[in-house]
């Protein structure tokens, strides 16, 4: 939860970490956790079907779309943001573009410039019960 130094949400699988004195060009698929520190140019895509979790952290960046089952953002984006299961909106996310949430948890002085849209979770879209 956002009161707690780790977030609600778990993903199995192996973290990729771009640190803060890297600059990725370009997208990145990916499946697990994704912490970024630094700066991506370009689009973040979780893998479709699999279990992923992106975190941007208080000085990591990204410009382009996040479209990931599991979004924590306590830096700046700019793109659009969408998560399926969770987002997470920090004290200090920035976000300059439209969020599609299925679950939210917003922290006071997160900002979001840009529409907010619920989205039906793809489960119960499709008609599954879980």
């Amino acid at each position: 939860m956002l009161g707690n130094k780790k977030s609600s949400v778990s993903v199995s699988g192996k973290t990729t970490l771009i640190s803060s004195d890297t600059v990725i060009l370009g997208d990145i698929r990916f499946s697990g956790m994704l912490d970024v520190e630094g700066l991506v140019q370009g689009n973040i895509l979780a893998q479709p079907g699999k279990d992923a979790m992106v975190r941007v952290v208080d000085k990591g960046r990204v410009e382009g779309e996040i479209r990931a089952p599991s979004v924590v953002i306590n830096g700046a984006v700019e793109g659009n943001v969408h998560s399926t299961k969770h987002l997470e909106l920090a004290s200090r996310a920035r976000v300059k573009g439209n969020v599609y949430y299925y679950r939210v948890e917003m922290a006071a002085r997160a900002e979001v410039n840009g529409s907010m849209a619920h989205v039906a979770e793809p489960d119960v879209a499709k008609g599954k019960k879980k």
